[in-house]
């Protein structure tokens, strides 16, 4: 070989490395932008500070006040500890809702959907997810990991409220996700019903557009780098991104199922709940609110949301 092909061998092998190292660097940083918990400028946070100018401060107040059990259990996996509030109803009940919070926020934030559900008469109860709130954990497991501790959270309640309860699973955003995930698996009779609110189809969709929403990174340079991020995740988190799927998991689901999501959802698109509304094979609602945005279908439309929610119940949780 001669010296000119040579260079250009090496030439070609050097670039080769530099674009793999730099994917393997980009790959890094939005895996801590994505799975590691702390705060984060695209999200909202929670706040304590009630507006009686907000549609849903009565609920919101009424949380802050009520009295509530502390629980607590160990994560499916064994190695976190995670909490949760319990709230029981007024009059003693088999009913209960188990709700799931979303992405960077915690069970405080849930305090409205919990006066919901207990003014319809429903125990409830609000984990902090793994590495949200109170609860411990590295990494945030956008519903994979955690549908395994959302079935733990039912057995305590089963074993607290009798072999005749009646659950139903509700959560938002990433707690959406959470109960569509926990709808693929093997789930205690008990369990009769969920409602998700703007869940994604899936962990690798909602990145993918993310990076192309947020990001604006082309088709060209966000493949490769998800790829990264989805291989570090996979020995950092225990999965690949690719595998937390509501819409497989969805495939899977024979129990009632209500779908709530905004119109304006520019967050987790809405053509993602059509999709998911596609996917499960049981009975199933599906509800577009207009003009809400992301996770604000409640507050945008506090009396249809109420009656959504109360209908669905009545008509499946007996």
């Amino acid at each position: 070989m001669s010296k000119t092909k040579k260079r250009v061998w090496w030439g070609l092998a050097s670039l080769l490395v530099l674009l793999l190292v730099a994917v393997g660097a980009a790959g890094a940083y939005f895996f801590n932008v994505a799975m590691v918990p702390s705060h984060k400028s695209f999200v909202s946070q929670p706040t304590t500070v009630l507006k009686k100018s907000d549609p849903l401060y009565r609920e919101k107040k009424w949380f802050k006040t009520v009295k509530k059990e502390h629980w607590t259990i160990t994560s499916a996996s064994g190695n976190y500890r995670l909490v949760a509030d319990y709230i029981p109803a007024a009059k003693k009940t088999t009913k209960s809702v188990l709700i799931c919070h979303g992405f960077m926020q915690n069970k405080e934030s849930m305090g409205a959907y919990a006066a919901l559900f207990h003014q319809l008469g429903y125990n409830v109860l609000l984990p902090d997810a793994r590495a949200h709130g109170k609860s411990q954990g590295k990494y945030i497991g956008y519903g994979w990991p955690e549908r395994y501790d959302a079935r733990k959270w039912i057995k305590k309640l089963i074993k607290h409220n009798g072999q005749h309860s009646r659950i139903v699973m509700f959560g938002v955003s990433m707690g959406g996700a959470t109960t569509m995930m926990t709808s693929g698996i093997k789930l205690p009779s008990q369990v009769k019903a969920f409602i998700e609110d703007c869940g994604y189809t899936s962990l690798q969709d909602e990145l993918d557009y993310e990076a192309g929403h947020l990001y604006h990174l082309p088709w060209l340079v966000r493949t490769p780098v998800e790829g990264a991020l989805s291989l570090i995740n996979f020995f950092k988190n225990g999965f690949f991104t690719q595998q937390a799927s509501s819409v497989k998991s969805l495939h899977h689901n024979h129990r009632p199922m209500l779908f709530i999501h905004g119109a304006k959802d520019t967050f987790v698109p809405t053509w993602m709940v059509k999709k998911n509304y596609a996917a499960t094979r049981g009975p199933k609602e599906l509800w577009i609110v207009p003009k809400a945005v992301h996770a604000k279908s409640f507050a945008t439309a506090p009396a249809a949301y109420r009656a959504h929610v109360k209908a669905f119940l009545n008509k499946y949780v007996k």
